[in-house]
């Protein structure tokens, strides 16, 4: 366990959290008030938000399942999230028992239901880390624990580059992880871009700033510049509904209005 612990007398049920956000736009129950006051305010501004976060969600499925029926066996899921059903160890047990399954941030409210939701989850662990600084985590004593970095090991980075808010150290970061990580490893990361719509931008910044969690939008084409030392899985850099539909699903719309880019990259 980490040296530093918390526990549920060290959140704040006052100030809105980006996890329980996503919690309560996902339809989760991990919520407060104030969390659903900014969530139901950022409907208001854009109205597919609870969709985007759904797709996001969907996203990552079927990425840790395309990746576990490949025979990857080990997966460090980085990014402000609480565990919600169907999250990436259950996707992964699905294919592949057994697998080792990370879960790692920064964020004490997501550590704090994470180990409660995950008591007793076979396989799945609970780290703290800095979520700004994925390249440390092949170097972190708790995370090397668990999973062996001389292995294929896929790290999911969801919604954690847009909290870095300097893009050359963003891809500095993502360089050194992909230099870390053993060959035939993957990355599956999800950006926030600003694309469809950039005069929105500024709106939903302040509107999370009481969240103490601040991002930034980048370009499909600042994104692909973050991500290049990976080479990407077909399709490519492209939002997250359109990334590997499910079979039979119907195709969304406007996929732009999700506002995310998503991908999968292999380390050669």
């Amino acid at each position: 366990m980490a040296e530093e612990e918390w526990s549920a007398a060290d959140v704040d049920l006052t100030t809105p959290n980006t996890a329980r956000i996503y919690d309560y736009l996902l339809g989760g129950k991990d919520n407060y008030a104030a969390d659903r006051e900014v969530g139901d305010r950022l409907l208001e501004m854009i109205p597919e938000a609870r969709t985007a976060a759904r797709e996001n969600h969907a996203f990552i499925g079927r990425a840790v399942r395309h990746l576990a029926g490949e025979g990857v066996r080990q997966f460090v899921d980085v990014g402000a999230k609480l565990p919600a059903r169907g999250n990436v160890h259950e996707v992964a047990a699905e294919i592949a028992p057994g697998s080792a399954v990370v879960f790692a941030d920064g964020d004490p409210v997501a550590l704090v239901h994470a180990r409660a939701l995950l008591a007793g989850a076979r396989g799945a662990s609970v780290v703290r880390i800095d979520p700004r600084r994925p390249d440390a985590l092949a170097a972190h004593p708790e995370v090397r624990e668990h999973i062996d970095f001389d292995r294929p090991v896929a790290v999911i980075l969801d919604r954690a580059l847009h909290f870095i808010d300097d893009a050359a150290e963003a891809a500095a970061a993502v360089g050194r992880l992909h230099d870390a990580l053993a060959p035939g490893s993957h990355l599956v990361f999800t950006h926030i871009t600003q694309d469809p719509e950039p005069e929105a931008g500024g709106d939903v910044g302040r509107l999370f700033r009481p969240t103490l969690s601040h991002f930034w939008g980048r370009t499909r084409e600042q994104i692909q510049d973050l991500v290049k030392p990976f080479d990407l899985l077909e399709p490519g850099l492209v939002y997250t509904a359109e990334w590997r539909p499910d079979p039979g699903a119907a195709p969304m719309p406007h996929p732009e209005r999700t506002f995310t880019l998503a991908g999968v990259g292999r380390r050669r």
